[in-house]
């Protein structure tokens, strides 16, 4: 019985990869960031000419779960996530996946970028003068703080609708989504790190502090052949 439902699913696999693979794709330009009701489960995609992504991103959740009582974990992550989500949207941002500990978020429009530079800043002064103070004030006995780290960058990114019917989501496609997901891995000190590209795009009053002062950072990305990037240690009041 097992092996007639396992030949069944080969089968059923087999037939779907070769389609997929064999089928043209269909692309149709967008200027709002899609639903997934919006796309179909074919090769069709979303392109968006210009999008910049933003991932906010935990660190050492793992090390967290193990060394905290799970409902102490809960309430970080809910209060992260939450912060962080409400900056992204009041930034005019769409938020389009949670993934664990971390939420993902789009910007489109001709302030995109800047838009989510200050989001990044605003999610460190939402950390640091917000959730570190009120957890400090539940828990005097505790030492812990949050430590996360935002990633952006700026690129042509396609939307394509995968999974089953009644389970499916939409995957985001093109360098962005990629390289965003990868600066959170960078260290956590400098909560804030955007690509080059982005940094080009940015407007003055998101590249420079009130004084004058440059809020970023250059370096040089030396997992990714030394691309330019740039990190930031400012936060922006909310």
């Amino acid at each position: 019985m097992h092996g007639d439902r396992d030949m069944a699913l080969r089968d059923e696999l087999k037939e779907y990869v070769e389609t997929t693979l064999r089928s043209q794709w269909k692309i149709r330009d967008g200027n709002v960031v899609p639903d997934p009701e919006s796309v179909t489960l074919e090769n069709t995609a979303v392109r968006l000419e210009h999008a910049t992504v933003l991932y906010a991103d935990l660190a050492s959740s793992t090390r967290m779960v193990d060394g905290y009582k799970w409902h102490f974990s809960g309430e970080v992550y809910k209060t992260y996530l939450y912060c962080a989500s409400r900056i992204i949207r009041n930034e005019g941002g769409e938020i389009t996946a949670y993934d664990g500990d971390r939420v993902m978020g789009i910007f489109i429009g001709d302030s995109q970028s800047s838009s989510a530079a200050k989001c990044a800043l605003k999610i460190n002064f939402a950390v640091k003068q917000i959730i570190n103070p009120a957890i400090r004030a539940q828990y005097p006995s505790s030492d812990f703080s949050i430590a996360q780290c935002v990633g952006i960058d700026t690129s042509e990114v396609h939307a394509a609708r995968t999974g089953v019917r009644g389970d499916n989501d939409l995957v985001w496609i093109g360098r962005a989504p990629n390289y965003a997901a990868k600066l959170t891995e960078l260290s956590a000190t400098a909560p804030s790190w955007i690509t080059e590209t982005t940094f080009t795009r940015l407007s003055n009053d998101a590249k420079y502090g009130k004084d004058g002062q440059p809020m970023w950072e250059k370096r040089l990305w030396t997992s990714m052949d030394n691309k330019p990037v740039y990190r930031s240690t400012w936060w922006w009041s909310i």
